[in-house]
């Protein structure tokens, strides 16, 4: 579902440019370049995906995501490309897959390929 939150709000409503992903057990990384302010952008995602997984885990009401969220300002493409490489990784370093394309839940098993790629524009790391 998190991953289905993400791309509708790059694909359908372009409030972004999705670089990587992955939805780790309680985590998340996401690489973007945003078209909207930050700060919106990060509440229209924590509250549209909070809505509907309280919807699908019958929590309505309660909180989902943590209240803070970690952004970082990515200067190069350089270092786009590790901080991708970064995220694509992260269930390989968590023992649940043994190659980055094996985990469902990542940029990395796209079959699509679906990242756009970097330019040197600015770009924002997510975590949450």
């Amino acid at each position: 579902m998190v991953v289905e939150v993400l791309h509708y709000m790059a694909d359908a409503q372009r409030r972004y440019t999705l670089h990587a992903v992955v939805v780790m057990p309680n985590h998340v990384h996401v690489l973007l370049s945003p078209r909207v302010p930050l700060p919106q952008l990060t509440r229209a995602l924590k509250g549209y995906s909070a809505k509907r997984a309280n919807q699908i885990l019958a929590l309505t009401g309660n909180p989902f995501w943590q209240e803070e969220s970690y952004d970082h300002l990515v200067r190069n493409v350089a270092e786009g490309e590790r901080i991708r490489r970064y995220i694509e990784q992260n269930p390989v370093r968590a023992g649940l897959v043994r190659e980055a394309s094996e985990y469902r839940w990542s940029s990395a098993g796209w079959p699509t390929r679906r990242s756009a790629p970097l330019f040197s524009n600015l770009v924002i790391k997510l975590s949450y």
